[in-house]
């Protein structure tokens, strides 16, 4: 049993004897409540007496106890538990039911571990030495990856990740985002998960995974699934929706919002025959040639010009049974205009035609097949004279031009403002920088392990620490603290305390660390 002191949110503390029991936490008794800090030390002074009275075993500890004795071995760093464990804590991750205790210790430590000393698995064990004085064998860690990863453990934390999203938006999802990223090993073998692909990180000969991940419009944490390095990334959408819809039995399904890696024709198919809402980044220079004709003649003379084109046609696709299939189609073809956009487009293509150019002029034998890895080739015209010969097509070149800096979103929802489908497909932004953070704050890459279960238990605690950095964002956010984030995670590494008879005891925090610490406590509500 200890004594704790619990700030409420009217701004008072209530002086708390708390007993802890298989990892429970249990209020014994409350000795009174207070703003007053002369009542609150008269308060803990009736909180020792009554803790001696309900113990007396802590008698003899307590008369011989004094901070002034305190040594280095009885401080210890309690920033990571008193803020990161209150995090882990709101978002339920500490209901996960484990076999034994100490495995639901171990999955905590590997959570704000990845948060506060990010990178190998093996830093779990400076972090337990520093803030628990605690030792563990690495072969520990690693036979506890190998079993984290079973189904029955994996759904709970996932579901604990997404229950904790679905309060912070009201209950109600109704757009979510969706990206592939890739992930490189340091080994360069391959296996079947890793595998070298498209590398989006320019690892082109290191083995890979592909991590799919679904957030919400401000950037919270969904569902992900890991892929083989080499699969096509349009081959995901279908996967992860499906699996997404079998764990969370959604009544309202969400827009989907993807980039135009997503844009197959089984993935359009899908998405329209499962009653999925959708904004699909197009590809308007691959479009058709009727509608580039139409697109040519709308007037884009200032940025931020928006047009609609509503589009009838059939999608031809293959189904699970690879046979071809015809669905009838009704789109909306939303198009915005930025001459920012427009001089990246002109720059782009004067360097591809002036490359291409060159290697007209320096050879005599020149096959298509030369050239066919510029995607600038359509602008080649075939004379075929005495010799087969290759000039640059201006007209086609004058044509494509009329293009540039125009944008166009496919949509198949004609509720939404085209300027929103705009907005909401900008805000794709928000899952690319949850891989960012992934990747550079929490260090999920490179990956040094080689076993499968092993590989998809870091994806999993990764994703899980990644909540809680969103929410502790959120929570530091909604304070309004005059700090730069990434410095709260610093601030939080020098909270200390010291072990007294009456459980751990903070020291004065500063300025910084009690604000941290009032964002975290006192903004509680969701």
């Amino acid at each position: 049993m200890y004594i704790r002191k619990k700030k409420n949110k009217s701004g008072s503390i209530s002086v708390q004897i708390i007993e802890k029991k298989n990892s429970k936490y249990r209020v014994i008794e409350t000795i009174g409540c207070t703003k007053n800090n002369l009542e609150l030390n008269l308060l803990l002074e009736d909180a020792q007496k009554r803790l001696v009275m309900l113990d007396p075993t802590l008698l003899d500890y307590a008369q011989v106890f004094s901070p002034q004795k305190l040594s280095n071995k009885d401080t210890k760093v309690i920033g990571d538990e008193l803020i990161l464990g209150k995090i882990f804590q709101d978002i339920a991750c500490d209901t996960i039911v484990f076999d034994k205790r100490r495995e639901k210790e171990l999955f905590r430590y590997l959570i704000l571990s990845r948060l506060l000393y990010p990178g190998s698995k093996l830093y779990l064990i400076d972090y337990l030495m520093i803030y628990k004085k605690e030792k563990i064998d690495k072969n520990k860690i690693y036979r506890f990856l190998d079993k984290v990863y079973s189904d029955s453990l994996k759904e709970q934390i996932q579901k604990c990740v997404f229950n904790h999203t679905q309060k912070l938006m009201r209950g109600s999802i109704s757009i979510s985002f969706y990206d592939v990223t890739t992930l490189y090993f340091e080994s360069e073998s391959e296996d079947d998960l890793r595998r070298i692909g498209f590398s989006k990180e320019g690892k082109l000969a290191r083995p890979q995974i592909q991590l799919g991940l679904f957030t919400t419009l401000e950037g919270y944490p969904l569902s992900y699934e890991v892929y083989e390095g080499n699969r096509y990334e349009g081959h995901t959408l279908v996967d992860i929706l499906q699996k997404f819809q079998d764990k969370f039995q959604l009544d309202h399904k969400p827009i989907v919002v993807a980039d135009r890696g997503m844009l197959t024709n089984e993935n359009i198919a899908y998405l329209e025959n499962h009653n999925y809402k959708y904004i699909l980044a197009a590809r308007i220079k691959n479009i058709t040639q009727e509608l580039k004709d139409q697109i040519k003649k709308l007037t884009f003379l200032d940025d931020g010009v928006v047009h609609t084109l509503e589009i009838e046609k059939e999608l031809q696709y293959k189904d699970n049974n690879n046979q071809k299939q015809i669905l009838q189609l009704k789109q909306r073809l939303v198009l915005t205009y930025s001459s920012q956009r427009a001089k990246k487009d002109r720059y782009n293509r004067d360097k591809a035609l002036k490359k291409l150019q060159r290697k007209i002029d320096k050879s005599t034998n020149l096959t298509k097949d030369d050239l066919k890895s510029s995607s600038y080739t359509k602008y080649l015209h075939l004379q075929k004279d005495c010799n087969v010969s290759f000039t640059l097509n201006k007209e086609k070149i004058e044509e494509d031009s009329k293009l540039d800096g125009i944008k166009g979103f496919i949509t198949n929802d004609f509720t939404i403002a085209p300027q929103d489908v705009i907005t909401h497909y900008q805000n794709q932004y928000e899952v690319e920088r949850a891989f960012r953070i992934s990747k550079t704050d929490l260090k999920i890459r490179p990956i040094y392990h080689r076993l499968e279960n092993r590989i998809k238990a870091h994806i999993l605690i990764s994703f899980v620490a990644y909540a809680v950095y969103k929410e502790f964002e959120r929570k530091i956010k909604n304070a309004n603290l005059d700090i730069k984030f990434k410095l709260t995670f610093d601030y939080i590494k020098t909270m200390y305390g010291y072990q007294s008879p009456f459980g751990i005891e903070p020291y004065e925090l500063d300025t910084i660390q009690q604000q941290i610490y009032d964002a975290v406590y006192k903004n509680a509500s969701i």
